[in-house]
């Protein structure tokens, strides 16, 4: 039997790091096409063009990313907490019907179940063990209401300037929270969110991705949700 290969940095955490990259390269374009938009508007309307840096940090390129962010932040939430109670039979995105539920503490390898190696806070037992058991979906949650109230406050301050360029008076707060403006950007990425979601529970019943942990085995039968179904 061969020896496994050495441990390398780049191997073993490839896919965060490729991601990663993605993520800039894709902010870096969306930051050189947005500038770019921004000044063919202002030569049209006759007013001051602007730098790259300038347009990075202007309220129109932050609530931008930061309404992207939210819907992406929602879905993984939803994603999560759902999938703990309902189950889509045949998705490798689901667990399987019968398994609904927070699992008993055997399965779940906490406090007295837990291993050597397991962590810390899921060997305390306690509010520690309570706390550690749900801190996914509560970061997930958290980033999600940050990254929602950024864009409200950059909305905000994007939708006056404007409407100050048309001669109307500024929005408060309050006010721009239930403006079109405001609910017109949060609910068209939510939409998209929840058809992706949604039909990725359903396409992983059918379709299949060879060496993909989000597929099943290319010859498992549909209605087979996972190992334990």
């Amino acid at each position: 039997m061969s020896a496994p290969a050495p441990r390398s940095f780049l191997r073993d955490n490839s896919l965060s790091l490729v991601i990663g990259a993605l993520l800039l390269l894709v902010l870096a374009g969306q930051a050189w096409w947005g500038v770019a938009h921004y000044n063919e508007e202002a030569r049209t309307a006759g007013l001051q063009e602007i730098d790259l840096w300038r347009y990075v940090t202007s309220s129109g390129f932050a609530v931008d990313v930061a309404e992207n962010w939210q819907s992406e932040f929602l879905q993984f939430t939803l994603y999560i907490a759902l999938t703990v109670w309902l189950v889509q039979r045949g998705s490798s995105e689901s667990k399987a019907p019968g398994d609904e539920g927070r699992e008993s503490d055997e399965q779940q390898l906490v406090g007295e179940h837990a291993q050597p190696d397991s962590p810390a806070w899921a060997r305390a037992g306690g509010w520690r063990t309570s706390l550690y058991s749900h801190s996914l979906v509560t970061v997930m949650a958290v980033v999600f209401v940050a990254s929602w109230v950024a864009q409200a406050v950059a909305g905000r301050v994007a939708d006056n300037e404007e409407r100050m360029r048309d001669q109307l008076d500024p929005l408060g707060l309050g006010a721009y929270l239930v403006s079109p403006d405001f609910w017109g950007r949060t609910l068209q990425n939510w939409q998209s969110e929840l058809l992706a979601i949604g039909t990725m529970a359903v396409f992983a019943i059918y379709l299949r991705e060879r060496g993909s942990p989000e597929s099943k085995e290319v010859g498992a039968p549909h209605d087979v949700t996972s190992s334990s179904d």
